[in-house]
This record gives C-alpha cells, structure tokens and sequence, in this order.
C-alpha cells in the first residue's frame, strides 16, 4: 500500500475530486483501492490556511511508483481463547466502556448482561430535556446516568491523548453503527450528540440480535463473592457470575461508597474543578482561521493550558458552536457540561475553564475525600443561584475584578434552566479562582478576545474526571479476584475513546482468563 503525506488542499473537495487530484499530480493510474487517513486545518498562517491530508492507495503495482512510501497496514493483537465458564460475563453501567466491552465479548463469542440504572437513550432524551425546561431532576436517568453515559450529552468528542491499536478499531465501530466516515480520519473527529442517539440504537439491536441482555431501570446495590462466584444484587434482581465489569462512569458516587464499605481498593485521583466559559463563535473562528472563506471551514476549536506558580489553568472539552447543559445527577446540586450537534451552529462556543486540584489538598485518608470536594462546590452552586436549579453566571470582566454581575452584555449564556446572576469567587476556593483568572488573561495573549468582558462564566464544572482510582493487577482485576474496574468512573480513561479502549481491553482479559 502507498502511503503519501502532507497533501496541501487550497479548497473545498468531495473525496472523489480528492482522489483525482492526487492520482493526476502523482501520476498514479492503475488505483485499486483510496483511503484517506487523516485531514486536518494547518491555521498558523492566516494566509495560507489550508487542508492538509494524509491518504493510502492500493496499487494493482507498487514498483512502479519507487518514490512513494510503502506501508503495511496495522493489524490487531490476537486474541487467545482460553476461557471455558458457564457464567455471562456482566457488565455494570452502558456508557462508552461498557459497551466496548460487550461489543468485544459479542464478536468473540460471548453474550453478556449489560445492567443500567437509567434508561433507554430515547426515553432519555425526555428526561433530560424535562430537566432544562421544568427543573426536574431524575437522579435515576439524567446527563450523567443512562444509555451511552455522559458522553451522549456532550460534543460526542473522539480525540485522545492515549496511543493504542485499539483506537481505530472504535472510529470504525462508530462508523460501522451510523457516525460520519469523516471520524476515521479528522483529525479532531466528532459525532455530535444528535447522532449518537441513533448510533446507541443500533449497538443496542446489534448487540441483542447476538444473545446480549440489556437490563435498564435497573440499578447495582451490592455484590457478594463466594469463591469463584459473584452474586450481583440489583433493587429487584439478582445474577451470578465469574466476570463482573464496573463501567460505572465518573459521577457514580452511590456505587463507589458500596464498592469501598466492600473493600474493594481505591485510592485518590487528581481531577480538576473550575467553570464554562462562553463566546461568540464568531470571535473563535476569525482568531483561528482568519477571514478565509473559500475553504468551507467547520466552526474553529482552541485548546490552552497555563502553568502558574503552583497551579494550572487548562480548558477542556471545547464545544464549538453549541451550548452549557445542566448536568446534576443529584438533587440540590448544580453541575455543567458542554454540548454541540454534529453541525456546531449555535451562536456561542463554550469550553470547560479547570484548575487541578491535587490528593493532597485533603486532609486524612478517605479515598473518596475529592468527592467530598466536589458535592460541596456543585451544593454552593444550588445555593448562590437561587436554590431553583439555575446556574450562577458571570461576566468575565466582574470576575476578573471580583465583582457580582448586575447585567448580561453581548453574549447570552445558553444554560437552560435558567440563570442568576453572581460572583463565582463566592462558590470557588480562593487558590481556583486565582488560577482562573490569571488563566483568561493569559489565554487572551494567544487568542484575541478571550477575556471579552462579556464572555459567560457558569458554574460549576466539577465532572470532567473521576477523583479516585480502583486499582488493577496485570489481569486488569481489582484486589477481588472476577471484579474488573474499567473506564472513566474507574480512573481509567478521559473521554468517549479512552474509555472505550479500556473496555476493549478489559473484555480481551475476560476472553483470556484461563
């Protein structure tokens, strides 16, 4: 297979008209197969903003073509089948990890039971948007709980900063279910959170169609090991297993104090905690781009980190062109999120704007302290707005000079409920909020108008990772022989892919099991 890098495209082409401009400047004729294998926007010089690919073509003769690089295409590691149970393997949560894993244990073979607390993702759909337009929350099934996980309500964002062969194997199950082929190529590739709707759907079907069980409404209490046995308890049934999988997502803090008063290990993780922050797309998209036209560019992203003297301010999670969601899964608590359809057309960008917060800025050693930490801001968060399910929003501006807000300017904040205007220094301990606003001015130095005095602060975004950590051994298990930490919730991954790969991996180690 050929293999030819950093193709420079001044416009706009479907992949066809692709494929005959590289076949006519490379002089190929005899293409047997094209593949494109990554595209992205080289911006840095705002005259010269262009495409840049990388694509592979099967040639029916390689040797004719002597100064184009040969490539073999990546295989996946073997599987060894060595297990021989009666048991299903269950898999607890349906969110990214979950799924990977059951998808994984269907095509070898398997046929696992998937067990959800929360719904199906188009009875989901009504429960979360009952919550942005009624202020009614469902602690059962919301933004973080539910068929697909957190990720469902979000930008469906698949970059990572992992590497592993296992990543190109999720882009092509995604396409496989119904996402955009651009995602097995993009550079930063996205679904969207309107297509991941269908694309739940249609793993769903597929995985049942092969003897996979899906138990929804059905939330995991407790769990009791006899030997090689795990009894796992649900509200109203109860299974046995050897395999059990907890793909229980970063916000499961119910599930995380059974799992400790079992001893199950875990240990504290650093996360971060900190704010959303919001502009006019606009304004993103002329500082990236510049005002370049001719190339049908998608709405622009950014990613920033600033490194203080003892803390750093990143962004996280950037949705461009889309909206602030509400994202509490527990009554009297205020979380955020970010959310953007596959077309990114709303008016405003948002971005999570965190600080690190560290395992020893808690005293003792409870595991579960930075839970603590977080249940206690999002409370603050309910509290200062009004106790009513709105959001506490500031001006940058009133931030930055510590200040309540008394107006909204030229950027209206896109969280529904509701908002209430407010100084999030009064919510925010004083070493974040610091943090935070050293962070905007910086961040206004490499992208102008970043600290707009009207861009949006809400609060709080207290989500963006687990704070604990369940220990593995090599066989991926916790300190209990047959339970096996997996994804996000586990502090195993940090998005849609990462937590799905670890899915991917946790299954091998099942399928493996001797």
């Amino acid at each position: 297979m050929l293999r030819i890098d950093n193709i420079k495209i001044y416009e706009d082409l479907s992949e066809e008209e692709l494929l005959n401009k590289i076949s006519k400047k490379y002089k190929i004729t005899d293409i047997e197969d094209f593949s494109i294998v990554k595209k992205s926007i080289d911006a840095r010089d705002k005259s010269n903003v262009h495409y840049n690919y990388a694509v592979n073509i099967k040639v029916k003769d390689e040797s004719k073509y002597p100064n184009i690089k040969k490539v073999e295409e990546k295989q996946l590691p073997t599987i060894k089948h060595n297990r021989n149970s009666k048991y299903q393997p269950i898999i607890i949560g349906a969110g990214p990890a979950g799924l990977f894993c059951a998808l994984t244990l269907i095509d070898n073979g398997y046929k696992p039971i998937i067990i959800e607390q929360g719904f199906p993702v188009e009875d989901r759909i009504g429960i979360v948007e009952e919550y942005k337009t009624k202020a009614k929350i469902n602690t059962k099934c919301n933004v973080q709980f539910g068929e697909g996980g957190a990720g469902t309500f979000s930008d469906g964002k698949l970059t990572t900063g992992i590497s592993s062969p296992y990543i190109k194997l999720v882009l092509d199950n995604f396409y496989k279910f119904g996402a955009p082929k651009e995602i097995t190529y993009l550079s930063h590739p996205h679904i969207g959170t309107d297509n991941l709707v269908n694309i739940l759907k249609n793993i769903r079907e597929y995985i049942t169609s092969k003897g996979g069980t899906y138990y929804f409404n059905t939330k995991f209490t407790n769990f009791q090991k006899n030997n090689q046995e795990i009894k796992v308890i649900c509200e109203d049934k109860e299974f046995i297993t050897d395999s059990l999988v907890l793909a229980i997502g970063h916000s499961s803090r119910d599930t995380l104090y059974m799992l400790k008063d079992n001893n199950i290990d875990m240990i504290r993780k650093n996360f971060s905690v900190g704010v959303r922050i919001e502009h006019k797309q606009s304004m993103i998209n002329e500082s990236q781009y510049g005002n370049i036209t001719r190339l049908n560019l998608p709405s622009a992203e950014y990613k920033l980190a600033y490194h203080g003297e003892s803390r750093s301010c990143y962004t996280f999670c950037m949705c461009p062109g889309g909206e602030v969601i509400a994202s509490s899964s527990e009554p009297e608590s205020i979380v955020t999120n970010g959310m953007s359809t596959f077309k990114r057309d709303k008016e405003n960008a948002n971005s999570a704007l965190l600080v690190n917060i560290q395992t020893t800025d808690f005293e003792g050693d409870d595991p579960l302290a930075g839970i603590h930490f977080q249940e206690d801001l999002e409370h603050k968060a309910y509290l200062i707005a009004g106790s009513n399910y709105n959001a506490p929003v500031q001006r940058v501006e009133d931030f930055i000079n510590n200040q309540k807000s008394t107006h909204i300017g030229s950027i209206i904040p896109s969280y529904k409920p509701g908002y209430t205007l407010c100084n999030l220094r009064e919510i925010l301990p004083n070493f974040v909020s610091q943090t935070l606003k050293e962070g905007i001015l910086y961040f206004d130095t490499k992208i102008k108008g970043f600290a707009n005095p009207d861009a949006i602060l809400t609060g709080v975004e207290t989500r963006s990772s687990s704070p604990v950590t369940l220990p593995r051994n090599e066989e991926l298990m916790s300190n209990i022989e047959g339970i096996y930490p997996c994804g996000e919730g586990a502090g195993y991954a940090g998005g849609i892919t990462s937590a799905a790969v670890d899915g991917i991996k946790v299954a091998i180690k099942i399928i493996e099991k001797e």
